[in-house]
This record gives structure tokens, sequence and C-alpha cells, in this order.
């Protein structure tokens, strides 16, 4: 039996043995590799009581959410796992061929190339490939990542629901952050505002280069912030005020572009905001540099201190349920997608 099968059929709601093991997944037709781990069955208090320092409104009332077992990236995606993906386009994009209407048909959607007359210099200041954490992609981008490498390896991946990473995250503690109450600990597990400075400007750094949670995962608390499958509500958590849910009942299924849920604080942001309760979201200002003609608002962002990581559920969904974390969005991306041609896009010259 594999590791994957072993540790798999052993996590269970009663079975606390299996936190922090993890399995090696390979990305065929490359030496490109990442680590899952394995996150158990529980319930846990989702949002921040009224009492925790620096706490916003909208990570309350708590919630009482139950959770099934699933497996999550032990660090965000890298940028060599990303680049794969972005070099789809380099193989597909040469041979235009019209996006069948019917979504579900198109076996996977692929990026554009980045813009790199924007994008390069700063990617090459603060680091590229490697390990370094994938960044200026939107949540529909990494969405298709994740259908694109359940198409390459064969198994089911996703983004988490908003649940699911604060789970993840606090990791079974009930505090601000997953080490403690004190702050002053947070530069031993995040790269933040305070402590990223990097040849006198902040930056990303590598995954998976400060401690991990107490469940094995890296980078939660920062470095970069992490997208979700959700839409962001500031009062979503009111409508189940009082009442012990599941969490896949509160998902809130995006029904328009912005704004999506974004969770656990970056190099760009203060600690307060690396809280395992803290909440962000995307907007549409995210999108304003892309030089790209046409533009390409559902695969590119400017946010540098933005990325995600890649979850698995133990229960295998049903294909609808599959498609619907890969294929959820609001109307105008359906039709931009079911509708326009595989084009290369142009990148304008400079001051044009």
């Amino acid at each position: 039996m594999t590791l994957l099968a072993a540790v798999t059929a052993n996590v269970r709601a009663d079975d606390s043995s299996v936190v922090g093991k993890a399995y090696t997944g390979k990305i065929p037709g490359s030496d490109v590799t990442y680590s899952m781990v394995a996150i158990p069955t529980g319930k846990f208090k989702m949002g921040s009581p009224a009492t925790e320092k620096d706490r916003n409104k909208d990570e309350g009332p708590q919630i009482d959410v139950e959770v099934d077992a699933f497996w999550m990236g032990s660090t965000s995606v890298t940028q060599a796992e990303y680049n794969l993906f972005l070099n789809m386009y380099g193989e597909i994009g040469a041979k235009p061929v019209e996006i069948p209407k019917d979504r579900l048909a198109d076996a996977v959607t692929y990026p554009t190339p980045i813009y790199t007359l924007v994008a390069g210099p700063i990617l090459e200041r603060m680091g590229e490939g490697g390990k370094f954490p994938a960044v200026i992609m939107s949540q529909f981008a990494a969405r298709q990542y994740t259908k694109w490498l359940s198409m390459k390896t064969g198994h089911f991946y996703r983004l988490p629901t908003e649940a699911e990473w604060e789970y993840a995250c606090r990791a079974g503690t009930t505090t601000a952050y997953s080490f403690g109450e004190d702050r002053k600990q947070i530069d031993d597990y995040s790269w933040h505002l305070d402590n990223s400075n990097k040849n006198g400007e902040n930056a990303y750094r590598e995954v998976g280069s400060k401690k991990p949670n107490p469940w094995g995962l890296y980078d939660m608390h920062g470095d970069v912030a992490n997208l979700c499958i959700d839409a962001y509500d500031k009062n979503w958590y009111q409508k189940f005020d009082g009442k012990t849910v599941k969490a896949m009942d509160i998902v809130n299924w995006p029904k328009t572009q912005y704004n999506r849920v974004i969770r656990g604080g970056s190099w760009f942001t203060e600690p307060e905001q690396c809280r395992s309760a803290a909440r962000m979201a995307t907007a549409e200002k995210h999108n304003k540099v892309d030089p790209n003609f046409p533009k390409s608002p559902h695969w590119l962002g400017d946010g540098f201190w933005l990325g995600f990581r890649i979850v698995r559920p133990v229960k295998e969904p049903t294909e609808a349920e599959k498609h619907k974390f890969w294929d959820v969005d609001d109307e105008d991306t359906a039709e931009i997608i079911s509708t326009r041609p595989r084009e290369k896009r142009s990148i304008p010259e400079l001051g044009k």
C-alpha cells in the first residue's frame, strides 16, 4: 500500500494519529513535486471572539463548524508548479480553436502569458522560479490550475473553502495565531510587513522557510495570502449565528467576479492581518495594471502578495461537485470563455 493510500485510509474523525502526515505528489511529465498534509475530521469555532485584540467586525459572530477530512498543500503553490501550467499557452495557443459553449466539455482552459513588461522586473527583484510562491493570478486562474492538476494526476484538487482554510490554519488552537496570543513570536512563523525587507524593499520568500503550524502547514500567517473559493461578504457569519453547520453548507458560492475571500496575510500586511480569523477580499483594482490587449481580467492580477494552496478532499466528490469548484464563476466570465477563440494576446509597446 502506498503512503497516500495508507494515510487516507486512516483519516477518521476518531483518529488524530494522521495529523501532520504527508504525501508527496509529482506533476507528470516533470520533476516538480508538491507536498500534501492530512487534515483530520473535526469541529471548530470559525471567526474570532469579541475579546480578541485587533479583531474586525467581519470575523463574527463565531460559528460552530464541522469539517470533513481533507489534504491541504503544506505550502502555497510554487512558481515551479504554476509555471508548468503557464507553459501550456505556448503549446496550445499557437493553434487557436473555438472553445465549446458547454464549459464542462472543455477539459482545461489555459492562461495567457504573464505580462512581463510590468511583472518581470518585480519578479526578478523578489525572486523567480523554484520554491518562490506563485503570484499575480486571479481566483479564476487558480481554479483552472487545480482543474489542470487534477487532469494531469488523476486526483481531484481544488481551492479550499474559507471554513477549511481557517480550520487548517488554527490546527486545533483557539488563539489569535496558531502559535498563541503573543504577536512577538510571529517572526518565527511568518514573513510580514515588519520583517520582509529584502535589499531595501519588502518581498516574499521561498515557501516553507519559517516554522509550520501544529499540523505541519507552512506560511499560514504570512509570505503570500491564499485565495479561497468563497465570495466575500462582511455579514456572512451572521446568517449562521447560534447554529452548528457543516463546512460545505456555509460556502458563499460566487455569483460575481468580485469580491472573493483571501486568507492568511502576507509579506505586504501588518501582523494583525495575519491572524487565523483575519479576512480580506479581492478587488477590481487588482487587475488595473494588466497591459495585455485584450485585457485578461479573469487570469491576471497585480497582487504580488497573493497566491493560493490546494486541497484534496478524502471523500471523492461527484463529477458535478468537482466542476462546481472548478467552474463556478459569474456570467460575464462564462460568456468570455465560451465564445472567444484561443488567440494569442499582444502586449502594447511602452508609452502607447
